[in-house]
């Protein structure tokens, strides 16, 4: 999975705490009136539908695990080598970036009993950093086997929900953005973080918005989303992890170039040279 870490800058108060997860969403503190509400679809279906929510876990899966079959990724965890630690699960939860350890402190306070638990104290203290101490050699085999447990799944579930899809769908729809810029902005939080600084999703979004007005604000979509994914990918280019930009050249821009702005199936798209469908 490829994530890049969060970058924090001179926040205030409610960023930082957004920042650490301790808010069930997160806010654009730049949103001080809200905006009009997002263009709906031509078939009335945003991300947050049931079939356009499952078609976006597939597209970032494409990227993110080079598969369809997004939950099988529940299981996943290796260290890319990214400086961020073991990135695991559906949507790449780090050791080294706070969301893992969020995410095991969570599901142990309803499940104590857990074959996670004992990891906590190394969950800690490596937080902020690549550190493997204190997590090897047990560790993965420790997520592998918790991930077969249903409750855990759905742990990862309620994570990426409350840190990353929601926070991404509500801000999306607030721009006035139909389900096509309401997934660019899901995968770009999944990718960069909720982060401020100029490779956080928050960044990239301030200077989009700062160049080119969203459709809330009266402008058009398709430029104000092609703005978007020049910022992003530049922003990837700068991190040496994160140079193939195919999830965004030869999926997101060509869907935007096509005029998908519903997400209309059937789709087809490369990420890395590999061509995927859905029908």
């Amino acid at each position: 999975m490829k994530r890049a870490g969060f970058v924090l800058l001179a926040l205030s108060p409610f960023v930082v705490a957004a920042l650490c997860f301790s808010a069930p969403g997160l806010s654009d503190p730049g949103d001080a009136a809200p905006p009009r509400a997002g263009r709906p679809s031509a078939d009335g279906a945003g991300l947050d539908s049931p079939d356009k929510k499952e078609l976006a876990q597939q597209i970032v899966a494409s990227a993110e695990n080079s598969t369809l079959d997004w939950p099988s990724a529940y299981a996943y965890i290796e260290d890319i080598g990214d400086g961020q630690g073991y990135t695991a699960g559906i949507i790449g939860f780090c050791t080294g970036t706070h969301d893992l350890l969020v995410l095991v402190e969570h599901y142990t306070k309803d499940h104590p009993g857990n074959g996670l638990a004992r990891y906590l104290p190394a969950l800690r203290a490596v937080d902020g950093t690549d550190s493997h101490e204190g997590l090897d050699p047990g560790f993965p085999a420790a997520w592998r086997t918790e991930s077969r447990v249903p409750a855990f799944r759905t742990a990862q579930d309620t994570e990426r929900d409350r840190v990353y899809f929601d926070p991404a769908v509500r801000l999306a729809k607030l721009d006035g953005l139909g389900t096509l810029g309401q997934f660019i902005y899901y995968d770009a939080m999944v990718m960069h973080g909720p982060g401020t600084g100029p490779t956080g999703f928050y960044g990239l979004r301030t200077r989009a918005t700062a160049e080119v007005g969203t459709p809330a604000e009266g402008g058009s979509e398709k430029a104000y989303l092609a703005r978007f994914l020049d910022i992003r990918r530049a922003a990837m280019k700068s991190r040496n992890a994160h140079r193939d930009t195919t999830r965004i050249d030869t999926a997101q821009r060509q869907f935007l170039n096509d005029g998908n702005l519903d997400l209309h199936t059937p789709l087809e798209w490369q990420v890395y040279g590999e061509t995927y469908r859905v029908p």
